[in-house]
């Protein structure tokens, strides 16, 4: 695994051992920062960006590598929260992130409280914990975490369709690569 583009490009990341966490392949990455890039060029430099259930953090440390201004990385698993932190200082990123260590459920209610905006956010729960995008796209859909033009990006196993709407936030796009998908959501 490894950085695709960007000030950090080309480096390599560490992975979490074991079968249990699937990290977003380099392909897949690639492939969804080709999609945002192509609908906005101008916005992934400077935005902010948050990582629900972020394992390794290869997306948010991605838009780092790529002009975002903040990630965010939210995970409840310590040897996840470990491989983040390795990631991180690998590169010498010593600022412009947070890690959140609780579950999303409960980190997305606190960010919410705090009123925290986020231009992307990218969730990627097991493939199994199907509960898991129902209820942070339905939590999304009614928060206040999201601003008029963010991007929720969920990938997915590519049997499995997370839904088309969650309250205000509607599905405008699906992309389908190898077994997985990326479902795009905006506010509608």
């Amino acid at each position: 695994m490894r950085i695709i583009a960007g000030k950090y490009r080309s480096r390599p990341l560490k992975s979490l051992p074991g079968m249990n966490t699937r990290p977003t392949s380099d392909r897949l990455r690639e492939t969804l920062f080709n999609v945002l890039t192509a609908s906005a060029p101008q916005t992934l430099e400077g935005s902010l960006w948050l990582d629900v259930f972020a394992g390794t953090g290869a997306v948010g440390i991605e838009a780092l590598s790529r002009g975002a201004h903040a990630a965010t990385f939210i995970d409840n698993n310590r040897v996840a929260l470990r491989v983040i932190r390795d990631n991180l200082k690998s590169l010498g990123i010593t600022d412009g992130f947070e890690i959140v260590e609780h579950d999303a459920s409960r980190s997305l209610r606190q960010l919410d409280a705090l009123a925290s905006a986020f231009d992307y956010v990218f969730l990627d729960p097991p493939y199994a914990m199907t509960v898991a995008y129902e209820e942070t796209l339905g939590f999304l859909g009614q928060s206040r975490i999201l601003k008029q033009d963010s991007v929720v990006i969920a990938e997915h196993d590519k049997r499995y369709d997370p839904g088309e709407g969650f309250g205000a936030l509607r599905r405008y796009r699906t992309l389908i690569q190898g077994d997985s998908g990326l479902s795009f959501y905006h506010l509608s």
